[in-house]
């Protein structure tokens, strides 16, 4: 029995740094590729960014300037949306908006929400974007989607596809 409490004891104390949160780095590319955009059958909804923090304040420089490079219209592609941010990751999901473009009626050209989750050496992503379309009066007519699950390896470029839409993550330990 005292054995058991000392191992109780030894796991309280170490597990807390097993589970720390850490700082990374994580850095998104979004393109579309050749094609015709594959509209979703609803547009993005007006609570798009619930329960997310905004990445404002908390951007980094880019470090994959050469891989967005070649996603370029003389190859098939466009680069819609290129951020880099700091965000502390934990056992506990961390969800982050991002956008860019201007606002237009609480919308953006590219808009949406990346939830980040740390196990040991990987990374869980569930991510979920939106390519919006205006008309001339600045509504909101249509909406291109990427939502997408998947398992990131620390420090390695991952590719996520879906329909006409592309999307690059790179999550690195600071």
């Amino acid at each position: 029995m005292r054995a058991f409490r000392h191992l109780t004891l030894l796991l309280c104390l170490l597990a807390p740094s097993a589970f720390a949160d850490a700082l990374y780095q994580i850095e998104v590319i979004v393109f579309r590729q050749a094609g015709q955009p594959v509209v979703a059958s609803q547009p993005a909804p007006d609570d798009w960014a619930a329960g997310a923090q905004s990445i404002a304040g908390n951007e980094r420089g880019i470090a994959l300037e050469d891989v967005a490079a070649k996603l370029n219209p003389g190859s098939g592609y466009q680069v819609l949306l290129h951020k880099a941010w700091a965000q502390t990751l934990g056992a506990v999901p961390g969800k982050s908006a991002l956008s860019t473009g201007n606002e237009q009626f609480g919308h953006y050209p590219v808009e949406g929400t990346i939830a980040l989750t740390l196990l040991e050496r990987l990374v869980d992503i569930d991510a979920d974007i939106w390519v919006n379309q205006f008309d001339a009066d600045a509504l909101l007519t249509g909406s291109e989607r990427i939502k997408q699950r998947s398992r990131l390896k620390n420090g390695e470029l991952t590719y996520l596809d879906h329909g006409s839409l592309g999307m690059l993550v790179k999550v690195t330990p600071q």
